[in-house]
C-alpha cells in the first residue's frame, strides 16, 4: 500500500475548512443551545432542591401537627376522663344525700305514724279502761249513794284526764 499524500493534504485542507466554517457558523449556536440546555437542567435541579427541601420542611410540619393533634387529643380523653369521674363523685354524693335526706324523712315519719299510734292506743285503752272499770263498779257498787258518788266522782276524774 501506498500512501498518496496528496489525498492527506487534501483531506487535512479540507477538515481544516469545515472546521473554520463549523465554528463560525455551528458550533457558537450549537455552544449556546448546549449552554441554554445546561443551564435549563441546572435551574431544574435547583427548583428541585428547593421542591424537596420544601417537602421535608412540609413533611416535618405535618409530623409536628399530628404530634400535637395527638397530644391535643390524649388532654382531651383526660380532660373527659377527669370530668366523668368529677361527674361520677358528684352523681354519688347527690345520690347518698338523697338518700340520707329520704331515710331521715322516713325516720321522722315513722316516729310521728308510732306517736300517733301510741296516742291512740292511749286513748283507747284509756276509754276501754274506764268502761271495763265503770262495768265492774256498776256491779260492785252497792245501793248506797256514798260509793255511787266515789265511782262518778272517779269516772269524771278519769274521763277528763283522757
Amino acid at each position: 500500500m501506498d500512501i498518496v499524500w496528496t489525498n492527506i493534504v487534501f483531506s487535512i485542507v479540507a477538515f481544516g475548512i469545515l472546521y473554520f466554517l463549523l465554528s463560525k457558523y455551528a458550533f457558537s449556536k450549537l455552544f449556546a443551545v448546549m449552554e441554554k440546555r445546561r443551564e435549563l437542567v441546572m435551574q431544574q435541579m435547583d427548583e428541585a432542591a428547593k421542591t424537596r427541601e420544601q417537602a421535608v420542611a412540609y413533611v416535618e410540619e405535618q409530623k409536628q401537627a399530628l404530634n400535637s393533634a395527638r397530644q391535643e387529643a390524649q388532654q382531651i380523653i383526660q380532660q373527659s376522663q377527669i370530668t366523668s369521674n368529677l361527674q361520677v363523685e358528684q352523681t354519688l354524693a347527690q345520690a347518698k344525700a338523697d338518700a340520707a335526706r329520704v331515710k331521715e324523712e322516713a325516720v321522722r315519719d315513722i316516729e310521728n305514724e308510732k306517736n300517733k299510734a301510741v296516742e291512740e292506743l292511749r286513748s283507747e285503752i284509756g276509754t276501754a279502761s274506764v268502761r271495763i272499770a265503770s262495768k265492774l263498779l256498776k256491779k260492785e257498787v252497792s245501793a248506797n249513794g256514798e260509793q255511787e258518788q266515789l265511782v262518778n266522782q272517779y269516772l269524771k276524774e278519769v274521763g277528763g284526764q283522757s
